[in-house]
């Protein structure tokens, strides 16, 4: 990735990552990220926030050597390595330099990096560091995503470095977010499969920066926000404790039992005039489905019975569902046994984070009867109504 000038002495100097399709050995990639970096110099000292992904050093440092210039500080807003990998390269190459974090951070970089303890320079929260014309000031963010994460202001040019928060999975050619439908795609995928977790904590650390100016939003992923009240109001609806009338169906069926079931139910809520996304689960990009309990009220999970419990790719969702602790309202299983099995026990015991109201389950024997398809009328007429209440 070229060098790419933000603002009068600010540039990004992160690398492209187009190939990348999975992250964290889990999550999918399909439009590869990038690992952002940027230069800020001042009329005193030089200052780095962030490096990159190991994989990426060679690329990162080739462009830190061609802007012929010190690097006198290190800010390293979070301690995973897709951000800091590239810490113990740059220190060798400018052993003069300080990382500037706060104290878990510090912890996590020598544990994770060896870096030595004299390397380090510990800020505290709302504590600002001047290179000369440009002022910083560090905002300790915990659990977003990890708990020692902070972002980084700096107040003359009303820039936010957040690191980890508003940023996307996406490479692409242009450093600005200019075709913000695919951008809203993305960041709205990576807050599903990274951010949702921790919304209660971001709720409050979003008011918090409504204290600030900010004129430029510029993560650690992703392209860069001019305008940053595009990502802002989005994230503002994401968080909400508000979710929309939309169910979402996921359902696994080995002998269509389960398949038909999940179809005659879909048929029916759509009918009822209720949005709805309907998952083949042995089909599904996962990160589809994360996206969709974004702003789901409902879901419905649909397994046949193995071995005496839900299909091993059903349960994945609930546990899915249950970590990433979206803002459901309701949840409800359909399904079919062939001989009997606790599938109930073992999905109640799996969702225990959701704060979501467990409507009656309709679980038959063998293939559906007519009497099975009016319980799923029952149902159907049940999320209807459950939904009007919202």
């Amino acid at each position: 990735m070229a060098i790419i000038k933000l603002k009068d002495d600010i540039y990004s100097v992160g690398t492209l990552d187009w190939d990348r399709r999975l992250f964290d050995e889990l999550i999918p990639l399909p439009d590869g990220t990038t690992y952002n970096s940027y230069f800020i110099k001042g009329k005193e000292k030089n200052l780095l926030i962030d490096t990159v992904d190991p994989t990426k050093k060679e690329e990162f440092i080739e462009n830190l050597k061609s802007l012929n210039l010190e690097i006198d500080y290190i800010v390293s807003n979070h301690a995973e390595q897709d951000h800091s990998g590239a810490i113990p390269e740059v220190l060798k190459l400018w052993p003069k330099a300080k990382v500037v974090t706060n104290e878990k951070c510090k912890e996590m970089l020598k544990e994770h990096l060896l870096i030595p303890d004299d390397k380090f320079m510990v800020i505290k929260d709302g504590e600002k560091l001047s290179i000369g014309g440009k002022t910083f000031e560090f905002i300790i963010t915990p659990w977003v995503h990890w708990p020692e994460t902070m972002l980084t202001y700096l107040i003359e040019d009303k820039i936010l470095f957040p690191c980890d928060l508003f940023g996307s999975h996406l490479a692409q050619s242009g450093l600005y977010a200019q075709d913000t439908a695919r951008v809203y795609f993305s960041a709205k995928r990576y807050y599903a499969e990274i951010m949702m977790p921790f919304r209660n904590h971001i709720v409050g650390h979003i008011k918090r920066l409504e204290s600030y100016k900010i004129d430029i939003i510029a993560p650690s992923h992703g392209p860069v926000y001019n305008n940053p009240g595009f990502i802002l109001d989005a994230y503002k609806d994401w968080i909400s404790d508000t979710p929309k009338k939309e169910v979402i169906i996921a359902y696994v069926s080995m002998h269509d039992s389960t398949k038909k079931m999940a179809q005659y139910l879909s048929d029916r809520l759509i009918e009822k005039g209720i949005e709805l996304k309907l998952f083949n689960l042995t089909k599904t990009d996962i990160g589809e489905l994360a996206m969709a309990l974004v702003d789901a009220s409902t879901l419905v999970v649909a397994s046949p019975t193995v071995l005496g419990g839900p299909h091993p790719g059903a349960l994945y969702s609930v546990y899915l569902a249950n970590l990433l602790r979206p803002k459901l309202k309701f949840i409800s299983v359909i399904g079919s046994y062939g001989w009997g099995g606790k599938m109930m026990d073992v999905i109640k015991n799996t969702i225990g984070n959701l704060k979501a109201e467990l409507i009656q389950p309709v679980i038959i024997k063998g293939f559906p009867k007519e009497s099975d398809f009016r319980a799923l009328d029952n149902l159907a007429n049940m999320i209807l109504e459950k939904n009007s209440s919202l």
